[in-house]
């Protein structure tokens, strides 16, 4: 019986074209980082030192907002369509309150982030931030509608919409901020200013873009079922819990290891520039690349879930993760096998002593570039079988770890940053492991059918595959969870 279920489980892996899916996604995101990073050597120049400051100092603020608006939405909002569509609905009713919900999400945060412009450019003692803030505040509107209508045509499975709206929305931030900078070249806070109204743009056409291809999707008259704004919030907090945690763990990365540094060196800022724009950077490359197997494993996991198959959606998680290990694992072997090399062809202006201490930083935190990968495909697999709460549970932890190994190792001066990779690594080990485990961790509903399966079997009865569960009467479970 196992060798068939794993052979169904095969044929719908290739039918619903799963790699087609995750390989559309993961080219468009490789399009648009590419596209993002060329854009950013012009723009530094542009701006110069004092404006590339103002830049990045301004975005903390934006990606706290977003944080509260729109992270973790497109893999939350996917799941719940795949099981709508799995059940027979068209989904639309769905899409339709949830863009109603984030709109005003999205509106709140728009209007938090102005509200608090005046305080956070006063507490970071630089007045020249508060235009830049003004300027980036609407940006968060458009960017929680986006995740709706990202997570409605993932849920789909068609991941086409969501690869060319980041093409999209990095073609149109690159060529308006070089404009707008251009414009503004002799004035190095105006054009940082510019350059942010630049993204704000970008993020409209995004926009704009999505909802067009919207609006022409057909209209499937099927069965619908309500649902309500608040219903949909519940259902996908637990994954913005999860997709938030670790962002967020960041920003108190960036106070908290400079406070460490500080109390023994002058050159904390930069040492931890190193760690966070260098080493930690390189070792995000992998999960960069798997995005496109993440956002495809989440629908792919919910259908199976929808229908009742834990075990297809376990093997279906347990695959993808297999993908993902078997091209990071290669990457993490290369950063710490050709670190010096890479450094060296990166990041050429850094002084001798610099790129040693990143050589080191990137050896040591190499390990991270292949569980950060498995960590967030293990969350959209857990996504899936909407046990995002667990994700975010194991990152909690991780997170813990990671700050309670942060106080006892960056204190020492003869580890210092080196303390930071060090307990990065172990966050995202620990991450890891609590995922897989709670990947393949049957739930208790699966473990029940399965003790009166093998009960009733044992009986001198067997029971056919698709006949209802005797632990229900003879019924059947539906798709949508309820028993018929």
């Amino acid at each position: 019986m196992n060798e068939g279920r794993g052979s169904r489980g095969s044929r719908l892996f290739r039918r619903d074209g799963f790699l087609r899916s995750a390989a559309v996604l993961s080219l468009g995101g490789l399009i648009a980082k590419g596209v993002g990073a060329l854009y950013r050597i012009p723009l530094s120049s542009l701006l110069g030192g004092y404006g590339t400051g103002l830049y990045q100092m301004a975005y903390p603020l934006f990606c706290v907002a977003l944080t509260f608006s729109s992270v973790g939405v497109p893999s939350a909002f996917s799941r719940l369509l795949a099981g709508e569509i799995a059940a027979g609905r068209e989904g639309r009713s769905l899409t339709g309150t949830a863009l109603r919900l984030f709109a005003v999400l999205g509106l709140m945060g728009t209007l938090a982030m102005a509200a608090l412009a005046g305080l956070m450019s006063a507490w970071q003692g630089e007045s020249a931030l508060l235009p830049c803030y003004l300027a980036l505040a609407p940006a968060v509107l458009p960017v929680a509608l986006i995740a709706v209508l990202r997570g409605y045509f993932q849920g789909k499975g068609d991941m086409a919409p969501t690869a060319r709206s980041e093409i999209a929305e990095q073609a149109v931030k690159a060529c308006a901020g070089l404009l707008f900078a251009t414009l503004k070249r002799d004035d190095p806070a105006g054009a940082a200013v510019a350059a942010l109204g630049a993204v704000t743009l970008s993020e409209f056409a995004a926009l704009l873009l999505l909802w067009r291809r919207y609006r022409g999707e057909p209209k499937v008259p099927v069965l619908r079922r309500k649902h309500t704004p608040s219903s949909i919030f519940f259902s996908a907090l637990p994954v913005m819990a999860a997709a938030s945690l670790l962002p967020l763990s960041h920003t108190a990365d960036s106070i908290v290891v400079v406070r460490l540094l500080s109390r023994y060196t002058d050159r904390a800022v930069s040492l931890y520039g190193l760690f966070s724009g260098g080493a930690a950077a390189l070792a995000g490359l992998p999960s960069a690349v798997c995005s496109g197997l993440v956002a495809a494993t989440v629908p792919a996991v919910a259908a199976h879930m929808a229908r009742g198959d834990g075990a297809g959606g376990r093997e279906r998680a347990l695959t993808s993760l297999a993908l993902t290990l078997l091209f990071a694992v290669p990457c993490a072997a290369g950063l710490f096998l050709f670190a010096r090399p890479a450094v060296k062809l990166l990041y050429p202006a850094l002084s001798e002593a610099d790129a040693e201490t990143l050589v080191s930083l990137v050896r040591l935190h190499s390990v991270s570039a292949a569980t950060l990968a498995g960590v967030n495909t293990l969350s959209a697999c857990l996504t899936g079988m909407g046990r995002a709460g667990r994700a975010a549970s194991s990152m909690a932890v991780a997170v813990l770890v990671k700050l309670a190994l942060e106080f006892l190792l960056v204190s020492d001066p003869a580890l210092s940053v080196g303390g930071a990779a060090i307990a990065a690594n172990a966050c995202y080990l620990v991450a890891f492991f609590l995922d897989l485990f709670y990947t393949v961790r049957k739930s208790k509903r699966e473990k029940e059918r399965d003790h009166h399966r093998k009960s009733w079997n044992g009986a001198g009865r067997a029971v056919p595959s698709g006949e209802g569960d005797p632990s229900l009467g003879g019924r059947s479970v539906r798709a949508d969870g309820g028993i018929g």
